[in-house]
């Protein structure tokens, strides 16, 4: 349905998908990547260690905290922020080059640099993904045993936060477990809903 869509559009969206950690916000941009679904995936650099997994370029650009600094100091992000005491931003040339190419472009940033995005550029598109409540968000957050108990309390601490800031999006998607596909389909919709308005965003990067 949206690659159809796609070759017809003109302008272009700049798209982004945020939410607390733990409701699956790359999990569904890998099922999106899979379907080849005509878009730019912008990645983002980070200066906390790879995880076992993750792919150069692919997952991140992983950066030294002094090289992410000079980034910084060159004007080279288009936002950026101090996560979890690592620090996370989005390179503002490729956003350009995407957006020039006349694909959609879409943003995986967390609820603290989607509030940046949406001061600095209004017209972008704020999709922010969730779980069906907030104690599936916790267990899913334990599930994944990636860090101390200490850094974990502080993301479900934060992502209890971050949950009452959807009013500052677009629109709000339900990751449920095991629908997928059904998150992809509503956010494929959205973003196809997006392209038939009469008055188009107008993004200026």
């Amino acid at each position: 349905m949206y690659r159809e869509f796609a070759n017809k559009q003109k302008q272009p969206l700049v798209i982004v998908l945020s939410g607390p950690s733990g409701v699956g916000k790359d999990t569904v941009l890998q099922r999106m990547k899979e379907l080849q679904l005509p878009f730019h995936f912008v990645v983002t650099a980070t200066s906390r260690p790879k995880r076992k997994g993750e792919i150069e370029g692919v997952d991140y650009f992983f950066v030294s905290a002094d090289e992410f600094i000079a980034m910084i100091e060159r004007d080279e992000l288009l936002e950026h922020a101090l996560v979890y005491d690592e620090h996370k931003g989005i390179p503002r040339q490729q956003v350009r080059d995407a957006f020039a190419s006349g694909q959609d472009v879409i943003m995986r940033i967390d609820v603290q640099g989607a509030e940046t995005i949406c001061q600095l550029y209004p017209e972008a598109l704020l999709i922010f993904l969730s779980t069906q409540n907030e104690e599936e968000l916790v267990a899913r957050l334990k599930a994944r045993r990636t860090e101390s108990e200490e850094k974990l309390q502080l993301r479900i601490e934060t992502a209890r936060e971050e949950l009452h800031k959807v009013e500052l999006f677009d629109y709000y998607v339900v990751n449920a477990d095991d629908q997928l596909d059904a998150t992809v389909d509503a956010i494929l919709e959205i973003i196809a809903s997006e392209h038939r308005r009469t008055n188009p965003r107008q993004v200026r990067l």
